[in-house]
Order: structure tokens, then sequence, then C-alpha cells
């Protein structure tokens, strides 16, 4: 595989040029060219050079293989292609303020979360800074964004794979992706969601890049935590609790819980009761997800029913809380499904 040019700053895209022999302005135009979502051979320089960086770098380190439309809301579901064949997917949800993108930050993922798809074949490699960045360059071109006009507004990292799990890399593209005269998206426009890896939490309170921090709670013990979660065994609900106070007290920002309503595993009133209990007086906020079912997995959905009377049992105790709109059911909106089903259609063709 060659270097990725997206890996690099618009800093230090200007030694990239340096070496290659070029004057230091041609820097600046391969920067707007590739934020522009371009390959190397559609940006706006010499043919000399463009031949000197097709040698050493993807010429297209991300391309989108597929997109599936939903027919409910207009959700997209895309398909990515690496340049070393792997696939990552993302998501387009669009909402009245605005557009926000699911990005992957690993194909696949070694947490071992059971009610999440992307685990089911284990992490077969981390995504770098500039694979990350192009999904989103990849989708704002596709959509007819530029970057005066963005057709990306938001970007949330909760597709494939752990963030934290392949922190330098997340690091490295956050700074790159709120840079400014790139596509500069702010840090308060972006969301990331770990299962509670502690140590990666607290460090990351210290970056200095103020986004929303979202932890997959989905339990309101341990060991009720560790039957769906396996980073349950390593860190305990208290230790991510503090950990999040921490981040709170770094950045002045909330963070975010996340909570997966399974039916007869954390659903009910009581379980409700619990978790209001657990996070009464904490500056946060609790997204309640009904499940969005993984066939290869015997986890049911809570009703609608049951779903509205936890939010109910949330907001008479006075925690800020949502039951999320399911979008893109119908094109396998959860991560890792439709990456799952498109390689199983692929082997079958093959076969």
């Amino acid at each position: 595989m060659k270097e990725i040019l997206q890996d690099f700053s618009r800093g230090e895209l200007s030694g990239v040029v340096e070496r290659l022999g070029e004057k230091k302005f041609r820097a600046e135009q391969i920067y707007i060219g590739l934020m522009q979502g371009k390959k190397i051979s559609g940006l706006n320089v010499p043919s000399a050079l463009r031949a000197a960086l097709s040698e050493r770098f993807e010429e297209e380190p991300v391309r989108i293989e597929k997109t599936f439309v939903s027919k409910e809301d207009g959700t997209k579901k895309y398909l990515f292609r690496l340049s070393d064949g792997n696939l990552v997917e993302g998501v387009l949800m669009k909402y009245k303020y605005g557009n926000t993108q699911c990005v992957s930050t690993q194909v696949g993922c070694r947490m071992g979360c059971k009610f999440c798809a992307s685990t089911l074949g284990g992490k077969i490699r981390d995504l770098t800074a500039g694979e990350i960045l192009c999904q989103i360059l990849a989708v704002n071109r596709s959509e007819g964004g530029s970057l005066k006009e963005r057709a990306v507004t938001n970007v949330v990292l909760m597709g494939s794979g752990e963030p934290f799990d392949n922190y330098e890399n997340v690091v490295r593209f956050l700074r790159n992706v709120t840079a400014e005269g790139g596509i500069a998206i702010g840090a308060r426009n972006i969301s990331l969601s770990t299962c509670g890896l502690v140590p990666e939490m607290r460090k990351f309170a210290q970056e200095g890049i103020p986004l929303n921090l979202t932890v997959s709670l989905h339990a309101t013990t341990d060991e009720e935590r560790a039957r769906t979660m396996p980073i349950a065994k390593r860190y305990r609900i208290c230790e991510i609790l503090d950990a999040c106070a921490y981040y709170f007290e770094q950045t002045g920002r909330r963070y975010i819980f996340e909570y997966t309503l399974i039916s007869g595993e954390n659903a009910d009133e009581a379980h409700a009761e619990a978790l209001a209990g657990l996070l009464k007086g904490k500056p946060c906020h609790v997204n309640l997800i009904r499940l969005n079912a993984v066939k290869e997995r015997s986890l049911r959905a809570a009703d609608e029913r049951d779903a509205r009377k936890f939010l109910q049992v949330l907001e008479r105790q006075g925690i800020s809380a949502t039951l999320r709109r399911s979008m893109g059911s119908d094109i396998g909106g959860a991560c890792g499904q439709l990456r799952a089903s498109y390689m199983e259609s692929c082997a079958d063709d093959v076969e």
C-alpha cells in the first residue's frame, strides 16, 4: 500500500512538496484539491507533479463502491472501498439542522459487543487519519458540496470500529477535519462514540478538541454490562463515570450516554429507575436506542411502548433524555450490517 496524501495536514504538505523539488505554493493547490474530494489525477497542478505524487501516494484512498437510499426517510448508506480492497461503511442522515455523516475508524472491530454487526469478523486493521477523512470528502463531493457550502455539516464517529482503539489516527483525523481552510467541520459538530476505554477517555480530555463525547453504556451494573459488552470486564461503570466527569472538568462539555434497549435484558422500568439513580445530577444526556437487530445474534429490540415508558421514567427523574428515531432500517442502518451482507452476497456470486 502506498502512502496516503490525505494523512498530512496543510502545513505538512509544504514539506512533501519541497522534498519533490516544487515551490511551496503548490502545497496549497494540492490541499484545496484534496479537500474538494479530488483524486491525485484531478489536481490542478502540473502533470509532472501529479505523476510524482501518483508514484508515491494512493490515487484514491477511499472510493464509494455502492450507495443505498432508504425509501423510508432518504437516509443514504455508503459502502466504501479502500485501496487495499477492504470495505467499510458510512451513513448520511439528513436533519433540519444539517446533514450528519457517520464514519468508520477501523475495518471491523475487536470490542465484541453483542448488539453490533461490526464485531462479527473481528478487527482487520485500523484506518489511517486520511482514510477516515476521505469518507467525508467523498460524500461531500458526491452530494454536490463544496468547501464553502458543505453537504456534510456534522460528523459522528459511530461506524465500524472503536475510535479510541485507533487513538493516534483518530486524533490526527480530528485535527485535520477541524482545520481552517479545509473541510473545517467544527469540533462542536462532531461526536465520538466509545465503548468506554477509560485511559484513552482521560487522555483525550487533554487534547483540546472539545467535541461531543458519547459513551455506550447499555446497562446499569457491571455484571449486566459484561453480558453484552466484553470491555466491562476491564473497566467498571464507576471508572467510566469518573472519566466522563474529568472530560467535563477539562472541556466544559456535557457528555452523552447511549443506551440500547434490549427486550428482556435492560429495557424495563426497574432498569430505567436504576439508570436515573446512576446519572442523577450529572451534566449528561441519554440517547435511548431501540436495538437494530443483528441476524447472527439472538437479542431482540424492546417494543415502542416499552421504549416510551423507559423515556418517561428518566424524564420524571430529571434526566435529560431522548429516544432516537430509527433511520435507514430498510437499508441496514446499523453499523456493520451492510458490509457483512455485501461480502456475503459477493461470496455467493463466486460460488
